[in-house]
C-alpha cells in the first residue's frame, strides 16, 4: 500500500535543485567530534576571490542535509557552507541530543579553522531545536553545561570545545522532536506490545469522534480535543516510565556485576553481565495522529490536508515510516520525549544571546502558527527577526517541478539578514 506523500517520490524535498554557482568548490570532509565519533559532510566554498568571512553550518539530527536547498544561494553570495551529517544519519534509534551537539561543535570549529570569522547556524525543521540546544550550551561556561543526559548518563559537554555561533536561522523549525511527537502520538494505543489494540473513544480516525472520510475536513468537539491531548501526554508519561525502568534495571545490574567481582563463579557473574549489557529497543507504534492533520479549524493556517508524510494519515499511522518508530530508552528520553528532552527550542532560545531569524512557512503541515508564535515569544532581545513566507515545510515546489521559486524567495531575504547580522 503506497501512502507516502508525493513530496518524497522524487527524492528528498530538502535537496537543492539545478546546478551550483559557477566556480563553486565542493570538498568532502571527515571530522571527529570531541568523543571521537566520525562525521562526514560536504564543504562548499565560492571562488577564492569572492569568499566572505562568513560560513554557514546546516545540519539535522538524522536527515542528510549535505545537499540542502540553502547551499546555492549562500555560495552565490560569497558565503561558504558546510553540510554536515550527524553520527545518527538516517537512523536516530540511538540519538542522544547531548551527544549530537558535540557533532555541531565539530562543524562550527571546522568553519572557524577554514577562514570563517563568523559562523551562522541554519536550522531547518529538526535542525532548529538541535542548534538552539547547541547555542544555549555553547554560550555557557563549561562548568555550567549539562552534566548528565535525561537518562542520567554523564555528558562530555563540560570538557568539549563548544564555540558559540554568531547567529541562528530557524527555518520551518519546530519546538523540538519531543514536542512534535507529543502532538502526533496516538493516545488510542492501549498496549505498547499490541499496536492494533485501540480505545475507540480516543481514536481521532473514528467517525464517532468527528473524523470525516479523507480528504473532507474533520471537526472534533472541544471535549474530545481535551481528552485526546490529555491522552497523548499520558501515553508519553507511560513511555517515559518504561524507558526509565529499562535504564534503572541496566544500571542496577551493572553495579551488581562490578560488586560481584571475585565473589561469584564465572557463570554466575556472566548471567548478571548479560543483564547489564542488555540494550533494549523500544518500538513506538502509531505516531501519525495529530488532530491538525485533518481538522483545519484547529490553529488555522494555509496548510493542506494530511501530514508532511502522507495525505492519508489515518492509514499511514499504521505503517513503518513516521516519527520515532524504534528507539533505545536513553534516546527516547533525550530526543523524542516531550517531557524529558533537553532539545526544547523555547527553553533553549530563552537562554541564547545571538541574533535569530525565525521563518514560518504558512503552508507547513507539521508546524502551526500557534507553535511559531510560542517560539518567537521565547526569544530574548530586540535583535531578532520574524518572517513568514507562503510556502510548504521545505519550500518545495509542485510535484515534478525542476525549480523551487519559494526557495529563491526565502534566500532573497535570508542572505541579506545574514550579511547584516553575522
Amino acid at each position: 500500500m503506497l501512502l507516502i506523500s508525493k513530496t518524497y517520490w522524487l527524492g528528498m524535498p530538502f535537496n537543492y535543485k539545478g546546478e551550483l554557482p559557477p566556480g563553486t568548490s565542493c570538498s568532502p570532509v571527515y571530522l571527529q567530534a570531541h568523543d571521537m565519533r566520525g562525521l562526514h559532510g560536504l564543504f562548499y566554498q565560492p571562488p577564492e576571490g569572492q569568499r566572505e568571512k562568513t560560513g554557514v553550518l546546516v545540519m539535522h539530527p538524522r536527515a542528510d542535509f549535505t545537499r540542502h536547498y540553502c547551499i546555492p544561494g549562500f555560495v552565490a553570495a560569497g558565503i561558504s557552507v558546510l553540510g554536515l551529517q550527524t553520527r545518527c544519519i538516517n537512523n536516530d534509534t540511538t540519538a542522544i541530543h547531548e551527544d549530537l551537539i558535540l557533532d555541531v561543535a565539530a562543524g562550527v570549529k571546522h568553519l572557524r579553522d577554514n577562514g570563517c570569522e563568523r559562523v551562522v547556524l541554519f536550522g531547518n525543521s529538526g535542525g532548529g531545536s538541535l542548534f538552539a540546544f547547541y547555542q544555549a550550551q555553547a554560550e555557557k561556561a563549561p562548568a555550567d553545561r549539562l552534566a548528565v543526559d535525561p537518562a542520567g548518563k554523564p555528558t562530555k559537554l563540560q570538557a568539549a570545545e563548544m564555540i558559540p555561533a554568531d547567529a541562528l536561522l530557524a527555518v520551518s523549525a519546530h519546538p523540538g522532536e519531543g514536542h512534535v511527537l507529543m502532538g502526533c502520538i496516538d493516545p488510542a494505543v492501549v498496549d505498547e506490545s499490541d499496536p492494533l489494540a485501540s480505545d475507540p473513544a480516543l481514536d481521532m480516525y473514528n467517525p464517532d469522534n468527528g473524523f470525516a472520510p479523507p480528504p473532507q475536513p474533520s471537526q472534533y468537539p472541544e471535549a474530545f480535543v481535551a481528552r485526546f491531548r490529555a491522552g497523548q501526554r499520558a501515553r508519553v508519561e507511560r513511555l517515559d516510565a518504561i524507558a526509565r525502568r529499562y535504564v534503572d534495571e541496566a544500571r542496577e545490574a551493572e553495579s551488581e556485576y562490578k560488586a560481584s567481582k571475585g565473589k561469584l563463579s564465572f557463570s554466575e557473574r556472566q548471567a548478571i553481565g548479560r543483564r547489564a549489557a542488555f540494550e533494549p529497543v523500544m518500538t513506538i507504534y502509531r505516531t501519525m495522529a495529530n488532530l491538525h492533520y485533518t481538522d483545519p479549524s484547529l490553529d488555522p493556517s494555509k496548510r493542506g490536508y494530511g501530514s508532511l508524510f502522507s495525505e492519508r494519515p489515518d492509514l499511514m499511522n499504521y505503517q513503518y515510516i513516521g516519527f520515532c518508530r524504534q528507539v533505545t530508552p536513553a534516546a527516547w528520553l533525550s530526543t523524542w520525549s516531550g517531557l524529558s528532552s533537553n532539545a526544547d527550542f523555547c527553553a533553549n532560545a530563552a537562554q541564547i544571546s545571538c541574533p535569530v531569524l525565525l521563518v514560518n512557512a504558512l503552508r507547513d503541515k507539521e508546524i502551526y502558527p500557534g507553535e511559531a508564535k510560542k517560539m518567537w515569544d521565547s526569544l530574548q532581545g530586540d535583535h531578532n527577526t520574524f518572517l513568514e513566507i507562503d510556502a510548504e515545510h521545505y519550500f518545495e515546489p509542485e510535484f515534478g517541478a525542476q525549480t523551487a521559486p519559494d526557495v529563491v524567495k526565502l534566500m532573497q531575504q535570508v542572505v541579506p539578514w545574514v550579511q547584516d547580522k553575522a
